[in-house]
């Protein structure tokens, strides 16, 4: 076999080849290394989206703690407050149940119910310094959230839904109810009068029917400055 030489030119391309092969391999590397990298920016945005998820989800948690903190301090003597209620209702039953003229006859028996309405007085009290207090709707519109209805008397001078009568009176602790008002409403009478909401703005309430929003203003004559609430000078008078 013939030799060849070792300056031709085969002879000279083979060692390039593996150098090109070993380039090829260091790109690719390249590119699989920048493919793996994360992107810092979205894997930022990521976690600082999910700390103010967190931060809120905690804010929440805080005022839903608190609220149910203060309704603890508020409303954890309900049970008791009713139990109380019950001993109210019996010392009114009491001295209820003595007339008069029986008190002012017998000297012993008076001094008892003084001693009763001196002991009623004190828990009223008590109850009261506990935010306790007492609903007596007598002569008001009947009312679901706060009365219950237990009879109905025909009257025809009330307007009708009117409590006429009280059972037994309601109770609110710290504004909720703790005890519904036992009545007897009124029927047959004249329908209630309808309750006027408030005017937000005495203005508009002034303007003829009809008017815009942009819409000329009525002209300052007597009745009217007495609807805007003016006085005689001509400027809004602020007494109640």
């Amino acid at each position: 076999m013939t030799e060849k030489p070792k300056n031709s030119p085969e002879s000279a391309a083979e060692p390039a080849a593996p150098a090109a092969e070993a380039e090829a391999e260091g790109e690719e590397a390249a590119r699989a290394a920048e493919a793996a990298e994360p992107d810092y920016r979205a894997l930022a945005a990521e976690l600082n989206d999910r700390m103010l998820r967190a931060v809120a989800e905690l804010e929440n948690y805080r005022r839903r703690a608190e609220k149910e903190r203060q309704d603890t301090a508020k409303y954890a003597i309900s049970n008791f407050a009713r139990d109380c209620l019950t001993v109210l209702d019996n010392l009114r039953r009491g001295l209820d149940s003595v007339a008069p003229e029986e008190r002012s006859a017998n000297a012993a028996l008076d001094a008892l119910a003084q001693g009763m309405e001196l002991t009623e007085r004190e828990l009223i009290a008590t109850l009261e310094r506990h935010g306790i207090v007492k609903v007596d709707p007598l002569g008001e519109a009947f009312d679901y959230d706060r009365h219950q209805a237990m009879f109905e008397i025909e009257d025809a001078t009330k307007p009708a839904g009117t409590v006429v009568e009280v059972v037994q009176p309601g109770y609110l602790l710290n504004d909720r109810l703790l005890r519904p008002a036992m009545v007897g409403v009124a029927r047959g009478g004249p329908k209630p009068a309808p309750v006027a909401a408030p005017i937000a703005n005495e203005d508009l309430a002034a303007r003829p029917s009809g008017a815009g929003e942009q819409g000329p203003k009525p002209e300052g004559g007597a009745e009217e400055t007495g609807k805007a609430g003016a006085n005689e000078d001509g400027g809004l008078d602020t007494k109640a």
